[in-house]
């Protein structure tokens, strides 16, 4: 039996009952690919829900404001998806008229659709036989076909691809596509699958040789570079504080955060940094919150961070109440720490 006959047949008696799978409109399919790009499917699914009742079409998206964006994306990570989803949902509804592209070469045209997205939307959305290739993919076809090319290099991403594209179902593109990340996602997964009872381990070169645990191949990471962070959160008697945007192109960009003092490392009083006396200026009482730094790990970067209750009567640059601190977007490094900080115990320490 050919491999896309048996994927398919697997994948009609275990898929999984999504949201998602139960409509064509490529706006909703694509709104869950990009939500599901680097989050698990039980993490993403509440944001489905909400976004989709909230924003029920392109347009609606397109109409809100980039912080309500941003908010309702907090805690998903990776806001530069929430940034570019905003971007493209604009772009459609004013420019393409609230049209979605129908083929491959103009979806992955749009801002923050790649070759996965695209592929994903034409072949569910508009029945076009062009192969998704994603992490779940590649573990199936490295292990199967026993191939230790990297699939993080640039050969290896092409060769994937072109074997990708020799073995979908050109009749259901659509459902084949589905039923391979499946496979991966529920079957063939990172640790520990299950072969005794996998449908492809009679024919799966890894398994016979036994090396599922070697596949697939990565190349060596990037180095991790380490930050330290210092947040500054004020607290006045009248229950105000500071927050910023966060600018630039880093990470968290259009979010909110408390006065940041970053440094090369970590520090055990803040009191006579140029820096802090110059965001400080007047008289203040200090009280470090977390002793041990909290430990934020992002793919390229650990975040070590520290948070400085500063007690001062008044302040000139205080914008917002304590009351009032739950509306902004902020990163979920901060999120978890407002989940633990009450103000009105640091009003007057």
């Amino acid at each position: 039996m050919k491999l896309s006959n048996t994927l398919i047949y697997w994948y009609l008696q275990k898929n999984r009952d999504l949201p998602w799978r139960k409509t064509n409109d490529p706006y909703l399919v694509w709104l869950s690919e990009i939500m599901l790009q680097q989050t698990r499917v039980a993490q993403g699914m509440s944001y489905y829900l909400k976004f989709s009742e909230e924003f029920p079409t392109v347009n609606h998206l397109a109409n809100a404001d980039e912080s309500t964006v941003l908010k309702m994306w907090q805690g998903l990570g990776y806001y530069s998806r929430a940034r570019n989803l905003h971007f493209t949902a604009k772009y459609i509804a004013k420019e393409l008229k609230g049209v979605f592209p129908s083929t491959y070469k103009e979806l992955i045209k749009l801002k923050g659709v790649g070759d996965y997205t695209a592929s994903a939307i034409a072949s569910i959305c508009f029945n076009e036989a062009t192969a998704v290739v994603d992490g779940n993919v590649y573990r199936v076809l490295a292990r199967y076909f026993g191939n230790h090319l990297p699939i993080n290099s640039t050969k290896g991403i092409k060769e994937f691809k072109t074997l990708a594209q020799s073995l979908i179902d050109k009749n259901q593109p659509g459902v084949y596509n589905q039923a391979i990340m499946d496979f991966g996602s529920l079957q063939c997964k990172p640790q520990n699958p299950d072969c005794s009872i996998c449908p492809l381990s009679s024919s799966c070169v890894a398994f016979e040789k036994k090396r599922i645990k070697e596949l697939p191949v990565k190349e060596k990471k990037i180095k991790i570079k380490n930050r330290f962070f210092n947040y500054l959160v004020f607290v006045t008697e009248k229950g105000d504080t500071i927050i910023e945007e966060r600018k630039g192109k880093g990470i968290w960009q259009g979010l909110y955060q408390f006065p940041l003092i970053e440094t090369k490392k970590e520090l055990d009083t803040i009191v006579g940094l140029e820096e802090f006396e110059t965001k400080v200026f007047s008289d203040c009482m200090i009280k470090l919150f977390n002793e041990n730094p909290i430990v934020h790990k992002l793919s390229h970067q650990h975040l070590y961070t520290k948070f400085w209750i500063v007690g001062v009567k008044t302040h000139p640059n205080t914008n917002t109440s304590w009351r009032k601190i739950n509306e902004y977007p902020v990163p979920v490094l901060i999120s978890n720490f407002l989940d633990k900080f009450n103000y009105k115990l640091h009003q007057n320490f």
